[in-house]
């Protein structure tokens, strides 16, 4: 990949809050980081937790899903939106309020505690955003 990557988000999952309580969303957008040199899920754990330690962000993580998640406000662009770390890759979510500022300034604070080069892809499985994921 040659240049910036774009953290333009196509589309926007809904959220919906059931009777039966709590909140659910609708569809899915997340960009997928991925190290050019191969990290292990334990490295990519203490890469993301260095950068919500030194950046201006506000986060807690979910201790009981099988694989490393954190929700995150980056308190310099009020952004607020998911971690997660799987298959070897960082992951955004997009929350239905997360802007692309959040998401970029996440980004190049990766880039620059991870010491290597990373390929952005954005997937989205939301109906019409013309970015199906696979």
């Amino acid at each position: 990949m040659t240049g910036e990557p774009s953290f333009t988000i196509p589309a926007r999952p809904r959220r919906r809050y059931p009777s039966s309580g709590g909140v659910e969303y609708e569809g899915q957008t997340m960009f997928r980081l991925e190290p050019a040199t191969e990290l292990s899920q334990t490295a990519l754990g203490r890469l993301v937790e260095r950068v919500l330690t030194d950046g201006p962000y506000r986060s807690g993580a979910f201790v009981e899903l099988p694989m490393p998640l954190w929700l995150v406000r980056d308190e310099g662009s009020s952004d607020v939106f998911r971690v997660s770390i799987r298959d070897g890759c960082v992951r955004l979510h997009v929350l239905p309020a997360t802007g692309s500022e959040g998401l970029r300034r996440f980004y190049d604070r990766l880039v620059a505690a991870g010491d290597c080069a990373w390929a952005v892809d954005c997937r989205s499985d939301i109906a019409g955003s013309g970015h199906e994921g696979g």
